[in-house]
């Protein structure tokens, strides 16, 4: 069922007109590039204002990893494509299962690949989409809508409340009425966008970042990732390969042939690799101390 929206949007933040960026259509290339390098600026200052809220959301998602839970990203249109890249990122650079961050666009995968902007107004779909992936209270489900109007994203987020799973909301607007079903709210006001109303723009830049900390902060506590290396990284092609080569070469201390062979030994695990590196033992071993240690590298081979 169509959820019918009442809302004036023209009321919104991020549908007022810009007055940086008026007459741009008669301004040079140049000027106007400079204009998008001003405002870009402001995505990055109302990011960094929600750093509180988004170390609470960090905190949350960590813990749900830790009891085996999930983040489950629900957006639609360019929030909604932002939160499904995030989310097919994490395995490769990672190492974790593909179920363990997930998108969900509202229209499907097709809404990935094209428009297809009535999709957002179907709060019923919205919390079908939660009920498909069988969300429970270990679960973190992270609504994005820059309008804070997706009836598509309220209805999952209503659903994934009721459910038992934590609910994180990504706008860049002030909620406009109350969501008791929403645990903590992320709101960086980006301002009037240059192209009035194109949220893939600031709004867009700063959904990503935003993502960008809030999965890669999480995989990090919980030790996906060793100094400020990628050591889960997965060995699925040629470069990849080289790069885990890379790491055992580096952080275990030996030269790129034996790097080499330990990685194949390791059967494409770097971080396994580095560990028979440092500690000088078989794979079977390398792999219990790690399970032992929650995967986390630096209680393994310390410093």
């Amino acid at each position: 069922m169509k959820k019918e929206n009442t809302e004036d949007i023209s009321k919104l933040i991020t549908e007022q007109q810009n007055e940086n960026s008026l007459y741009i259509d008669s301004k040079p290339i140049e000027e106007i590039i400079g204009i998008f390098n001003t405002e870009d600026q402001k995505a990055l200052a109302a990011v960094a204002k929600e750093k509180q809220n988004i170390a609470k959301a960090i905190e949350i998602v960590v813990e749900a990893f830790k009891n085996h839970g999930r983040l489950i990203y629900v957006g639609a249109g360019t929030s909604g494509r932002l939160g499904v890249l995030d989310a097919s990122e994490c395995p490769p650079t990672f190492g974790v299962d593909r179920g363990m961050v997930q998108g969900i666009i509202a229209g499907g995968y097709e809404a990935l690949i094209r428009s297809i902007e009535r999709a957002e107004d179907y709060e019923d779909e919205g919390k079908a989409a939660i009920r498909g992936r069988n969300v429970n209270s270990k679960d973190v489900v992270m609504g994005i809508s820059t309008s804070g109007l997706a009836a598509f994203v309220e209805g999952a987020l209503r659903e994934a409340h009721s459910l038992g799973g934590k609910t994180i909301f990504l706008t860049c607007n002030p909620p406009k009425w109350e969501m008791p079903f929403v645990d903590l709210f992320i709101v960086p006001v980006v301002g009037p966008e240059i192209i009035t109303g194109s949220t893939r723009l600031k709004a867009g830049t700063a959904t990503k970042l935003v993502l960008n900390m809030i999965s890669s902060i999480s995989m990090i506590k919980t030790g996906k990732v060793y100094d400020n290396l990628m050591v889960d990284v997965q060995a699925w092609n040629a470069k990849l390969v080289k790069r885990a080569t890379n790491l055992i070469a580096q952080v275990g201390g030996v030269d790129y042939e034996k790097a080499s062979n330990l990685l194949e030994k390791a059967h494409g695990s770097a971080k396994i690799g580095i560990v028979m590196a440092k500690k000088s033992i078989g794979y079977e071993e390398a792999k219990r101390l790690l399970e032992e240690n929650d995967g986390i590298l630096r209680k393994v081979i310390g410093d």
